[in-house]
């Protein structure tokens, strides 16, 4: 009789897809959370080129109004950088070969609150003077 309840046990399926979901959850919240911090990255990706070509731009065109030296050019890249908060920093250099440079450099840190990966953006933009 012993050995007809465990087999009772073996072939009930009560419970089943309550331990499935346990077992599939912790990957379907990092799919999510990884599709997350990457849309983040694309963005701040996406802002630092825009911001980086038109301050290359500014520093062509707007040289006597808007963008008057180095540090002008590099206040006005940060002021047109929307994207999350990743510590950017903005350089502008006059290169021989292309013109006015704008460099962007930043680190997007992906806070998963067990590991912090750090990914490392830069973008560059040049506009003839």
């Amino acid at each position: 009789m012993r050995f007809h309840g465990n087999i009772r046990f073996a072939v009930e399926e009560r419970g089943a897809s309550a331990a499935e979901f346990a077992l599939v959850l912790p990957l379907f919240l990092l799919l999510i959370l990884g599709v997350l911090h990457m849309g983040f990255l694309l963005y701040a990706t996406s802002c630092m080129h825009s911001a980086v070509e038109v301050a290359a731009r500014c520093a062509s065109v707007r040289k006597t109004t808007d963008c008057t030296n180095a540090a002008t050019t590099q206040a006005f890249a940060a002021s047109n950088y929307s994207g999350p908060g990743i510590g950017q920093t903005f350089v502008h250099t006059v290169d021989a070969n292309c013109g006015n440079r704008v460099t962007g450099t930043g680190n997007y840190v992906m806070t998963t609150g067990i590991y912090n990966p750090t990914v490392a953006i830069s973008a560059t933009a040049c506009f003839p003077a």
